[in-house]
């Protein structure tokens, strides 16, 4: 039972060592640094062992909402915005003792966005011209200290606190061309892209995290995990394309809940979960008055793992059911300036494809690990 155990742990480490916050289109949630998780990072790892991985991921928001309805006569007219964005993600996790460990994360982030109202206008009143913007290179890059509270030598299940801090390493005022712009819609000028596609958010910001797993079976666990990002900084100084307000630096969070289930073929297991991810509508600490999209998405997760040796290879597919922009702080001022109800939309994807590669460093297999006691 304790070699089942100790095999059942290191699986939920590689299987969950992968990044997990993701963007989600026009509500910036950002890719790797402000919401990845690591979760389970640090499980079996003795001191000066350590994880090493790579995280692709991919998502195309197209779908508008405005709060939970959705917007389907933009698609009907052809005036959606289509976001493409791809996050490549490098991490680390190292051991300091059995239950003390670092992990660092380092991303790179590649965005396209189509629009008609961006470059002239959307019809009728509009060009009706569609033209693309990009941005890429490092995003934020965060460091975290995780600790797991009970000894994994001796229990079966274990829970884990962590602290981080988010630094502002990627590029949060990129620029690009837009066509069709000016009095006449007749000039062509570069200026800042969209919030949703800038690498970074240009605020220092600390993390606080919470991760577990308990097996409820010899073939079943149930894993947890949470994660709150306090931006301190209300904006980033960076104004917006019509230089009416600045980007906000806001507040993110992202939370997991779900089961693996170990299959009868060695190295095969799967996982289905739920999960739920966004931008407040209010900071934490700190002001919010800020140009943001807020919303959250709550998301079913199906996923798959294969494990060979020191290696995991795992695709994850979370499909969106449920989405919501909700109503922003600049939107209630409007509403209350001008006595007419404001409420800004947001593009969502319909789901999300994320691959993750990682190995273990430093060890001998897992599945040969020495027979350890554990209370139940």
């Amino acid at each position: 039972m304790a070699k089942l155990f100790t095999y059942l742990l290191f699986l939920l480490v590689i299987l969950l060592s992968g990044t997990y916050g993701y963007g989600q289109g026009c509500v910036a949630i950002r890719g790797m640094s402000s919401c990845n998780g690591n979760i389970g990072s640090g499980l079996m790892l003795k001191k000066g062992e350590s994880f090493i991985g790579t995280d692709y991921r991919y998502f195309k928001s197209f779908r508008h909402f405005r709060g939970a309805e959705e917007e389907e006569y933009r698609l009907n007219e052809g005036t959606e915005v289509i976001n493409n964005s791809h996050f490549l993600d490098f991490n680390i996790t190292y051991g300091l003792s059995h239950r003390w460990f670092a992990n660092a994360i380092i991303p790179f982030v590649y965005h396209t966005r189509s629009s008609m109202y961006e470059h002239g206008g959307n019809p009728p009143s509009g060009l009706g011209e569609r033209h693309t913007t990009s941005s890429q290179g490092l995003g934020d890059v965060r460091l975290g200290l995780n600790y797991w509270l009970f000894d994994p030598a001796k229990f079966s299940f274990n829970y884990s606190l962590g602290l981080g801090l988010k630094m502002p390493t990627g590029n949060y005022s990129y620029t690009d061309k837009f066509y069709n712009q000016g009095p006449g819609r007749d000039q062509t000028l570069v200026t800042v892209v969209d919030q949703s596609i800038q690498p970074g958010d240009g605020g220092w910001a600390p993390t606080l995290e919470l991760q577990g797993f308990h097996p409820v079976s010899e073939s079943i666990l149930i894993n947890v995990y949470g994660l709150y990002l306090f931006n301190f900084r209300e904006s980033n100084g960076v104004l917006t394309r019509f230089g009416s307000s600045e980007f906000a630096c806001p507040d993110q969070f992202a939370s997991r809940i779900g089961a693996f289930y170990l299959s009868k073929i060695p190295g095969l297991n799967f996982y289905l979960g739920g999960r739920l991810e966004g931008v407040p509508v209010y900071d934490a600490i700190g002001g919010s008055d800020a140009y943001r999209r807020p919303g959250y998405v709550i998301s079913a997760e199906p996923g798959i793992n294969y494990t060979v040796k020191n290696a995991s290879f795992t695709l994850n597919v979370p499909i969106s059911m449920y989405r919501n922009r909700t109503q922003s702080v600049q939107d209630k001022q409007r509403t209350i300036a001008t006595g007419e109800y404001r409420h800004g939309d947001a593009a969502f994807a319909d789901y999300l494809i994320n691959f993750s590669v990682v190995l273990k460093i430093g060890s001998k297999s897992a599945a040969h690990s020495p027979e350890i006691e554990m209370e139940p």
